[in-house]
């Protein structure tokens, strides 16, 4: 996340309102300072994005460089980079908390 906390695009975010409630997704562009479009790769994907209120999502401290530097120089990403960059973060997510809690 920014410094400002503002979204960024390749942002993680966990998402705590609605039908995927729970779930993970990257933020693949910004609408204005209330929405965001999100992606994952699986259901949501690039070519057809949820558009998610920010209030409806838990903003997570990691950008995925990837993701944001395919966006910023084609205009897109692909779904199985997408996936790569959620696996891995969500891996990485569970190996600390695991380490917090031995």
């Amino acid at each position: 996340m920014c410094e400002t906390g503002k979204p960024v695009v390749g942002q993680f975010v966990k998402v705590i309102r609605g039908r995927d409630q729970e779930k993970y997704a990257i933020i693949i562009g910004i609408v204005d300072d209330r929405f965001v479009w999100i992606a994952d790769g699986k259901k949501r994907k690039f070519d057809q994005p949820k558009k998610k209120n920010l209030q409806h999502l838990q903003l997570l401290n990691g950008v995925s460089r990837e993701v944001a530097n395919s966006i910023r120089e084609s205009g897109r990403v692909t779904n199985s980079k997408l996936r790569y960059a959620l696996n891995k973060f969500v891996e990485k997510q569970l190996s600390e908390a695991r380490e917090k809690g031995e």
